[in-house]
């Protein structure tokens, strides 16, 4: 049978209230005794607060809800990790929901999220919000909302931004430092994640070197390994080619196998630079030249802000800008003693 808040105050001959408190980590005015009598009670009995009733008194159900585009995403995966490392110590719960890339999904999980009560939500989206969901709607007023989005969806507060320009600019900077020039780009195919800082930092990296910009080095493909594979091959197509910079890791990772598939070899034959800096970049063969950006910290900013919204409605969140930084490994050849 499970043990109930009014029976601890019962066995430990104290009030609700008292029990309370003191499981809530507010009892700091009571006595050591009377803490270590109900919380030994507890503990003997293995107590768990029951969140369903304590929705009812408190109207916080401590659950949060996050939809992200795609879970198997890597950089997804560790912005959730992100989240939950910062929710979870405070006895916040996720709610992890998929919305498959669809705008229409996205709106249906806002709203059965919604109706189950949580505290607030995550939303990860690549998307111009409809007016029904938006910043300025009612929905959005009722339920605390963090946006991670690139900043598409205009607010005066709670903007996590990144600074890809900059970081892409650098990282095809560095490709031209080492004598390269004729440097290709796989970008995403669907603008679905709106990647274009990357597409304009490559652009201008190349404009302020004066270096030609080829429209038929520029591929699109998915921001996956096989989305880099496919995109690569058909780059490669052009013999001149030296250098490839990769919308992601994930396609940098398909790019390698389309080159090793030709007979070439990274970083004697074609210099390979990616963007994200996830983990999984080290251990490639060579390890990866990357862009890295804070993914994990993006996710724990987000779950801060949200949970100072929901704590603290008073409070006027704030923005946040995020660097990154080139992480120099073996995957560039220097070439310029041979131009």
């Amino acid at each position: 049978m499970k043990l109930t808040i009014r029976q601890i105050a019962e066995m430990a001959g104290v009030s609700v209230t008292t029990v309370s408190q003191i499981l809530n980590n507010k009892g700091s005015r009571f006595s050591d005794a009377t803490r270590k009598k109900v919380l030994d009670i507890v503990n003997e009995h293995q107590y768990k607060p029951d969140f369903f009733a304590s929705n009812l008194i408190t109207r916080h159900s401590k659950t949060i809800g996050m939809i992200v585009p795609d879970v198997t995403d890597f950089f997804f995966s560790k912005i959730v990790e992100g989240a939950e490392s910062y929710m979870n110590p405070l006895g916040y719960m996720l709610i992890l929901c998929n919305s498959h890339h669809s705008l229409e999904k996205e709106q249906q999980l806002l709203k059965q999220l919604a109706h189950r009560a949580v505290d607030g939500i995550l939303l990860a989206t690549p998307n111009q919000l409809p007016e029904e969901v938006g910043v300025q709607h009612s929905f959005y007023n009722k339920m605390p909302m963090i946006l991670i989005d690139r900043g598409i969806n205009q607010r005066e507060a709670g903007r996590l931004i990144v600074k890809e320009y900059e970081g892409a600019y650098q990282a095809v900077n560095y490709l031209i430092s080492q004598g390269h020039r004729n440097i290709g780009l796989l970008k995403e195919k669907t603008g679905y994640y709106q990647l274009e800082e990357r597409y304009n930092g490559y652009r201008h990296a190349l404009k302020d070197a004066e270096i030609m910009f080829k429209r038929q080095w520029v591929v699109d493909g998915e921001l996956t390994v096989a989305g880099g594979y496919l995109a690569a091959k058909e780059l490669l197509r052009s013999k001149d080619i030296t250098a490839i910079f990769c919308g992601n890791d994930a396609m940098a990772i398909g790019c390698y196998q389309a080159i090793y598939e030709q007979g070439k070899k990274v970083p004697d034959d074609i210099s390979v630079v990616g963007f994200d800096g996830l983990k999984l970049s080290a251990y490639t063969t060579p390890p990866l030249t990357t862009v890295m950006q804070p993914t994990f910290e993006i996710g724990f900013t987000a779950a801060k802000f949200l949970v100072d919204a929901i704590e603290f409605p008073e409070r006027r969140i704030p923005n946040k800008i995020f660097d990154t930084k080139l992480i120099i490994r073996e995957s560039v050849k220097d070439i310029s003693s041979v131009n």
